[in-house]
């Protein structure tokens, strides 16, 4: 029930949102509101922007503030920087924020490889390394949390904390992925043409949307690579969360040496766009410890 209410609810905002103009502003996935006039647009800000080159690919990263650095990795398919908006406002006022748009979201290139968590991971580390010569906290959403627990076991002396936002363990075949643009495009039009003018290739949009659902239906992600973690770990999620349902974000926290766990009470997925003080109260100690 508490799914079928949910997909109501996403349906009918698509519907709404179709019908509007396309907006000025940066917009995150199935955003409500529009984005503020002073709003940041992060994942396309020329001020703060920079690439590097990662594998086969060029990755876009953006940098604000000033301190010890952290990484912010967005979700996945539907995710992008801006959705991170609010970690960043809030972040980058104590510290030196590193916002990275992973391979083939914003204007990061897609590349030729796989879309891997490992390749991510790699992708990630070339921008940590081309920022910064410190260890970094990493604070990742689904798609990022998956990287972020990839980051942590092959790199532990670059990552020294880790906060994962709804990412559970992962049985392959727990979901079916079939991603394509007329789905999507369904569910909100407006997003995705904004993303599709950020990307450099935006040719090969179905070709990545093949090979993302390829690799996501082919993944398993149990005790490798979270036993292999050392540092630190938050392991957050929305108690209602419907891509990381809350068993298997308890067993991803049960398989990690050292983790804390933090369930916001009522949440969805995108718990943080839901509920952005509650989730920030309880991550707060843990970064400052």
């Amino acid at each position: 029930m508490k799914r079928t209410l949910f997909f109501l609810i996403a349906s009918t905002f698509a519907w709404a949102v179709s019908q509007a103009q396309t907006p000025k502003r940066l917009m995150h996935f199935m955003q409500q509101t529009p984005s503020p006039a002073h709003a940041i647009p992060y994942g396309d800000n020329p001020k703060a922007g920079h690439y590097v080159k990662a594998g086969d690919t060029k990755i876009y990263y953006e940098v604000y503030g000033k301190g010890e650095p952290v990484v912010v990795l967005h979700g996945g398919i539907v995710g992008s920087t801006y959705e991170m908006h609010q970690f960043i406002d809030s972040l980058s006022k104590s510290h030196q924020v590193i916002a990275v748009s992973t391979r083939g979201h914003g204007k990061s290139e897609m590349g030729s490889q796989t879309p891997t968590y490992e390749r991510k991971a790699e992708d990630v580390n070339a921008v940590i390394s081309a920022v910064t010569k410190d260890s970094v906290t990493v604070l990742g959403f689904s798609d990022g949390a998956y990287t972020g627990y990839f980051l942590a076991a092959s790199h532990p002396e670059k990552v020294k904390k880790l906060v994962a936002i709804g990412a559970g363990e992962w049985k392959q075949g727990f979901r079916t992925f079939d991603n394509i643009r007329k789905s999507l495009f369904g569910m909100d039009s407006l997003y995705f043409k904004q993303q599709l003018a950020l990307m450099p290739e935006p040719h090969r949009f179905d070709e990545w949307l093949v090979a993302l659902s390829k690799y996501y239906s082919s993944v398993s992600i149990g005790k490798e690579p979270l036993s292999a973690i050392q540092c630190p770990v938050l392991v957050m999620a929305g108690e209602l969360d419907q891509n990381a349902p809350l068993e298997t974000v308890i067993a991803a926290y049960e398989m990690i040496p050292h983790a804390q766990l933090s369930i916001i009470p009522g949440a969805p997925h995108p718990v943080f766009l839901a509920s952005f003080p509650a989730l920030w109260a309880s991550m707060t100690p843990f970064l400052k410890q």
